[in-house]
């Protein structure tokens, strides 16, 4: 029994103390001076390191915006290029300290040991054909082999429709979108499939393009989160409220090129927003200028959107559900008050 009693203790305190550790990415952050963020290992739009070797995309921007509110520089942001299949190993591990990379909110994630602070692009799943097919619809993908990569939501999602209407298919799985995107355009299987946005970053990748289509059908829910451990509420609440400083921003009319004029303005929500009224960025355990750095160094959601995936991009992606409530989309921040 005092054994038991003792081992007992021992779980306690070590759980207790494991949990105290979890508890102090923000503190481990100020101290290293340093965001971690995980990041794709090459997605256009996304998460793609640049001509100059620095990465740029969508996903990288927002990490850019954590490290200008936590740390306020933009370009404290280190970059790890991670595998869908070891995306949340690395977080676990505390080897990153936030994982914006294109990662699906699922109830089996979230029960398994991580938090989804907002979903920072709505997308679902579609499929890329080669043009001399023929092929109009995902319908007719009767008997196809489908190129997938490994770990990701949409082995799952294959499955499922593939049953619902009632055709056969083969599935070849690639640990990387690369090795499926070679695979595809070698011709070892007859379409590819990854979400609808990543599909057309696929397909810029192409040695042709334009014999290529992607087609009109979407087979599941993708929203695309960010995700942390589960035990830091503290740092939960300052990645989600910087996600939600960008959409505020953007529905308040703030820009990177307006921003210092707006801190001017006498508008209670912009006011708020940008720490002129208020002590919001205290309690998330910042300052008050968090979200004027976040948007005065990387811009609002509409920016980072336009010049990384929309029509300030070669993907000429049109907003759709990612458009804000206003404009009939689903990009909503919660008040900041």
């Amino acid at each position: 029994m005092r054994q038991q009693l003792c081992a007992a203790t021992v779980g306690f305190f070590a759980a207790l103390s494991a949990s105290m550790a979890d508890a102090a990415t923000l503190d481990t952050i100020k101290q290293r001076g340093q965001l971690i963020c995980g990041a794709h290992q090459g997605l256009a739009g996304f998460s793609i390191p640049n001509e100059q070797g620095k990465w740029a995309g969508f996903d990288v921007d927002y990490c850019r915006a954590l490290a200008a509110a936590v740390l306020g520089d933009a370009d404290k942001t280190k970059f790890v290029p991670l595998s869908a299949k070891d995306r949340f190993t690395a977080l676990q591990a505390s080897e990153i300290d936030v994982l914006p990379r294109n990662t699906t909110w699922t109830l089996t994630r979230e029960t398994g040991g991580f938090l989804f602070a907002a979903t920072n692009y709505y997308d679902g799943q579609g499929f890329m054909v080669k043009k001399s097919l023929g092929v109009k619809s995902t319908k007719e993908l009767d008997g196809a082999t489908v190129c997938v990569q490994q770990g990701t939501s949409h082995e799952l999602n294959l499955s499922d429709y593939f049953r619902s209407i009632g055709k056969p298919y083969q599935i070849l799985t690639l640990a990387t979108i690369g090795e499926a995107q070679n695979a595809y355009e070698s011709g070892r299987c007859d379409t590819f499939t990854t979400d609808a946005s990543g599909l057309y970053g696929v397909r810029l990748a192409l040695k042709n393009p334009d014999e290529h289509v992607v087609l009109p059908e979407i087979i599941s829910k993708e929203p695309l989160g960010i995700a942390v451990r589960q035990g830091d509420d503290q740092w939960f609440n300052v990645v989600k409220w910087v996600y939600f400083a960008l959409v505020q921003a953007e529905e308040s009319g703030v820009t990177q090129a307006n921003v210092d004029d707006m801190l001017k303005s006498d508008k209670p929500d912009i006011k708020r927003l940008l720490g002129s009224e208020g002590d919001f960025g205290k309690q998330l355990g910042l300052d008050n200028q968090w979200a004027y750095r976040i948007i005065k160094q990387v811009g609002n959601y509409g920016e980072v959107f336009d010049r990384n995936l929309g029509s300030k991009s070669p993907l000429k992606i049109e907003r759709g559900l990612n458009a804000l409530w206003t404009d009939k989309g689903l990009q909503y921040s919660p008040p900041i008050r």
